[in-house]
């Protein structure tokens, strides 16, 4: 790379230098030999190419007038470094550092979120209404932060929410989806069958939308179709309707992701306002459709009983679950602003690992060597995915 000095810049560099030089002591003179730079024999050009750009290095006093001399050398002088240079490493630093609490935090939200849901819907068997309040906590906080000014609000039209609408339709399903599924099952069997999205999502693009993927992309599903199905038959606490729901999400959320990504191209909305505004349509889409299923007697009935069983912790468990699904889910669709979708998918693949570990510790998951296996197989072949798709 060259940078260009300007001549006129040389030139009083140079200058200053010969003119401090000969005037260090009146008895001093120059020989007739020695050698003098002339600006006036060079030839009139417009500027001068060196490989390194010139900086003053030091500058010094001689003589009894004591007048500064000024050195000018390129930057391997001094070993310094330019500031751009240095100021983009810190930048490339900050932003690594910057992810890794974003994925720090986004697994320890999750992992809690799970946690409670699970004791809330242990005690507490309605997982639509479990759902619906989990949407509406977290448009309320949305609400709120965008009335105090705490978050800016998003600048939305007709068409906006019109694109988002099967993106919203989708995630209602997934999500509800995936809460039926941990009602009936273990936390750990919910997020084993879960990790099978991928597969979903290349069976979806190909035979729906028509694209052609690489043979390490196809080969990568055998891990993780042959670990879900080594799982699932040797789940000790197997529910069909805990599975059809896992296997549900996992569609659900394939074709949300498919729509968000056809229908939000050219939107200025940011990752945090766009999941403030999904939750707010998936809730509105929820509600009617959790009445209707479960409904308000069953719901009042199902509340006593927990209160009484539980006591007044059990207030703290919904308010819990609620908060931590709403956090956990804003701070993923913010990694996707700074990362890339290959680092989110891997970030995604390690999230399960921690969910299913911590959830086999804490509510005493009984698992055969077997199952634990195909666990195993299914990430591994996650990660090979998420490699295959780079």
């Amino acid at each position: 790379m060259s940078f260009t000095i300007k001549q006129s810049a040389l030139a009083t560099c140079i200058d200053v230098s010969n003119s401090l030089v000969y005037k260090r002591s009146p008895s001093i003179r120059r020989h007739p030999f020695s050698p003098v730079l002339n600006l006036q024999n060079i030839p009139k050009r417009t500027n001068v190419l060196v490989s390194k750009p010139l900086h003053i290095s030091s500058v010094e006093c001689i003589g009894k007038e004591k007048k500064p001399i000024i050195q000018c050398n390129a930057y391997e002088a001094d070993r310094s470094e330019p500031i751009e240079a240095a100021e983009q490493v810190k930048s490339e630093a900050a932003k690594r550092v910057k992810i890794g609490i974003y994925f720090a935090t986004w697994w320890g939200l999750n992992v809690v979120f799970n946690i409670y849901n699970k004791k809330v819907l242990n005690a507490y068997p309605y997982p639509w209404l479990t759902s619906t309040l989990s949407l509406a906590c977290g448009s309320l906080m949305m609400l709120i932060s965008w009335a105090t000014r705490i978050a800016e609000t998003p600048k939305t039209d007709f068409e906006f929410w019109k694109t988002l609408f099967p993106v919203a339709v989708a995630h209602t399903i997934g999500h509800v989806a995936a809460t039926v599924s941990m009602s009936k099952v273990a936390v750990s069997f919910t997020h084993i069958i879960k990790s099978g999205e991928p597969a979903f999502s290349v069976l979806v693009s190909r035979f729906l939308l028509g694209e052609n993927f690489p043979l390490s992309v196809y080969l990568s599903l055998i891990p993780i179709i042959g670990g879900c199905a080594l799982s699932a038959l040797t789940e000790l606490n197997f529910n069909m309707t805990g599975f059809m729901g896992a296997m549900i999400s996992n569609l659900a959320f394939v074709l949300r992701n498919i729509f968000s990504k056809k229908g939000m191209k050219g939107k200025s909305v940011s990752g945090m306002n766009y999941y403030a505004c999904l939750s707010l349509l998936s809730l509105v889409i929820l509600t009617p459709f959790a009445i209707a299923v479960e409904g308000p007697q069953m719901w009042a009935a199902g509340w006593e009983t927990a209160l009484s069983q539980i006591g007044p912790q059990f207030i703290w468990w919904v308010a819990a679950q609620s908060i931590f699904y709403h956090l956990y889910n804003q701070v993923s669709y913010m990694s996707l602003d700074e990362i890339s979708p290959l680092t989110f998918s891997v970030g995604n693949t390690m999230k399960r690992i921690s969910v299913i570990v911590s959830s086999i510790i804490i509510f005493h998951t009984p698992v055969q060597p077997i199952n634990a296996l195909g666990a195993a197989i299914a990430i591994l072949g996650t990660f090979l995915y998420s490699q295959a798709k780079a």
